[in-house]
């Protein structure tokens, strides 16, 4: 029986100002392309129910206005992104499918929906999710060369910005930095900067997403069709595509630059002890000035059996839960994890603490890293207090735990009010 191939899809982000107009115009060029379907969903009337779908093919325009019953992003994904998906793949004249994304829209929750969202519904097809007929070919971000730096580090709100949809208390940075991790590939826009300037953002970039081919312009009309293909062409084939890692996978991808060039450095921060919450709490605060982002898994001494999950995105943090470690897990269920993880965790495996541990990493762009590391080890349990934790868990589980139903920063108010646990990768502010 032959195996049908998947339709290959490009997504195209950007967040805002001249991103946004570059996911415009590179999506005008890619339409030029015969076989390649464009499709945009305007979600600037989201609230009052309302989404214009436009669909680019062959030279030809069509816009419809779609009416929700729910005003929200994932109704949107459901009810008419996946469907349609579905349905241009099954097109003979259908050889690629652009989506040029909706800032509101994040590259990542779409790859996820497409692999896990059952599409239902559709007469001569078996249900089931988009992922069967369209493969993610490519992620390519957009991003301001004159603005990304500046939001990747702050901590200003969507809200405060005028760009949150309801109920959507994300960070511009979380937004800013999130995109450009995700990508595939980079399209830089703007005019030139200050040298250094531009340095640094190389240098950032080159950390963040160091298999990322990117296309440094000036101006967007010499980014046409032949300079986008070719920069999809330098795409990596181990690239992530759409790919979703959970708090277990490494936490270097790629080949980054471990030096230090321009103030920017990667950090990485390891130890075979647990943190103490108190302590952890208050030398978080290194994280909120000249850093781009950190994120890692960490152990608590007050919950020995939870894998912490901690994820920053400059002047926002957020704490929260990715199950349990192996050594805290009955063995049917660890006979049930994944194999890497499980042969990750035998070669460090401590005849005490099993596979607790902490691993983290820091990307930098204006802070000491000495700074960073000397406050993340003044965190950590001291000798008297390790010994506690082995021999007396009850009594160290009596200790003040800002983290205890997982946190946020900046804080609610001086008593650290807590935040809700999150899934397996702590998000949003």
């Amino acid at each position: 029986m032959a195996v049908l191939e998947r339709t290959p899809v490009v997504l195209i982000a950007g967040f805002a100002g001249r991103a946004t107009q570059g996911v415009d115009h590179l999506a005008a060029a890619l339409r030029q392309a015969a076989g390649t379907v464009v499709v945009r969903h305007e979600l600037s009337e989201l609230r009052e129910g309302i989404v214009r779908r436009t669909v680019w093919q062959d030279g030809r325009e069509s816009t419809e206005v779609l009416e929700l019953a729910h005003g929200c992003v994932s109704c949107t994904l459901r009810a008419d992104l996946l469907p349609l998906l579905c349905k241009l793949s099954a097109r003979d004249s259908v050889d690629r499918i652009v989506l040029a994304l909706d800032p509101a829209f994040e590259a990542e929750a779409v790859c996820q929906a497409i692999e896990g969202v059952v599409v239902a519904g559709i007469v001569g097809r078996v249900d089931g999710p988009a992922g069967r007929d369209v493969r993610v070919e490519a992620v390519l971000t957009c991003l301001d060369t004159q603005t990304w730096l500046a939001d990747a580090t702050g901590d200003e709100t969507l809200a405060e910005r005028g760009l949150a949809a309801a109920d959507d208390d994300r960070t511009v940075a979380q937004v800013a930095v999130g995109q450009v991790d995700f990508a595939d590939a980079l399209v830089a826009l703007g005019p030139a900067v200050d040298a250094l300037d531009q340095a640094r953002l190389a240098e950032v970039l080159a950390r963040l997403v160091p298999d990322a081919p990117v296309c440094w312009s000036e101006d967007l009309a010499t980014v046409g069709t032949a300079e986008i293909e070719k920069l999809l062409a330098r795409i990596p084939a181990g690239s992530r595509r759409g790919r979703i890692f959970d708090a277990h996978a490494p936490l270097l991808r790629g080949q980054p630059p471990l030096g230090t060039e321009h103030g920017v450095t990667l950090i990485e921060f390891a130890a075979s002890r647990p943190f103490h919450p108190e302590r952890l709490h208050e030398a978080l605060d290194v994280l909120f000035e000249g850093v781009v982002t950190a994120r890692g898994r960490m152990w608590l001494a007050t919950q020995p059996g939870e894998v912490v999950w901690l994820e920053s995105a400059g002047g926002g943090l957020r704490v929260g839960g990715a199950g349990r470690w192996l050594a805290a897990m009955p063995a049917d269920e660890v006979a049930q994890a994944d194999p890497a993880r499980r042969a990750l965790a035998a070669l460090r495996w401590d005849d005490t603490f099993g596979d607790r541990d902490i691993s983290l990493v820091i990307l930098a762009h204006d802070a000491d890293p000495a700074d960073i590391r000397h406050a993340l080890h003044w965190a950590l349990v001291e000798d008297d207090e390790l010994r506690l934790v082995e021999r007396a868990p009850e009594r160290v589980a009596q200790w003040e735990d800002p983290f205890g139903e997982w946190h946020q920063d900046p804080c609610a108010d001086s008593e650290s009010a807590p935040a809700q646990p999150n899934s397996q990768r702590g998000e949003g502010k």
